[in-house]
């Protein structure tokens, strides 16, 4: 059975950092890219940043020289750095890679 369960939200002030982490079970996916996306109160889930399986990664606009994506394959562990946090940012953060999503981690972020 995959599983993959997110940890490291929580509340900060702006300009404030957190860490999230993504540890899959079930399967490896080392071979496979994987992403954070999160979803607001009131708004869609929106992408927000992926890991390629080749290394590349890709971020939203808005969080672009704040946030890094990176991975521990060895660990089967996916990482969200986030730094400079605004208040906008806050939305529950889910770890996804192929079908499979957590169940997602609060990020509160208050000004």
């Amino acid at each position: 059975q995959v599983q993959l369960v997110e940890s490291g939200g929580g509340l900060v002030q702006a300009g404030g950092s957190l860490r999230l982490s993504c540890a899959a079970s079930g399967r490896t996916f080392s071979s496979a890219n994987m992403g954070w996306y999160r979803q607001a109160p009131g708004k869609e889930r929106e992408f927000v940043a992926i890991s390629g399986h080749l290394g590349s990664t890709y971020y939203l606009e808005s969080v672009k020289g704040r946030f890094t994506i990176s991975r521990d394959n060895a660990k089967n562990t996916l990482y969200l750095q986030m730094n400079s946090l605004k208040p906008e940012d806050k939305a529950i953060y889910y770890c996804n890679a192929m079908e499979d999503w957590g169940q997602g981690t609060q990020v509160t972020v208050s000004a």
